[in-house]
């Protein structure tokens, strides 16, 4: 089995948010065996800012469950979405 690469899409719960401290919140809650290789941030609306980490999971049969259930519990997330999985 390989590596699967899969950019997410996570919005705060307000623009208020610092967003350097809930990158190292996600880092900090990742699951064992993912890795985050980078954020990107995506310009919302109104000064919301969405983080899009490129997290490296392996290529199993719960893919990218663990880190989105992962992220959903770190304070200060409002949602997380899938943008796209590809394998390495």
């Amino acid at each position: 089995m390989g590596d699967v690469a899969a950019k997410l899409k996570v919005m705060p719960q307000s623009p208020e948010i610092d967003l350097d401290e809930l990158e190292e919140r996600l880092a900090t809650a990742l699951p064992e065996g993912a890795e985050i290789r980078g954020f990107q941030r995506d310009d919302v609306a109104f000064g919301l800012v969405a983080l899009l980490p490129t997290v490296v999971v392996p290529d199993d049969a719960g893919g990218t469950e663990a880190v989105e259930e992962a992220f959903s519990e770190v304070e200060g997330v409002e949602s997380i979405a899938v943008e796209s999985v590809g394998r390495l």
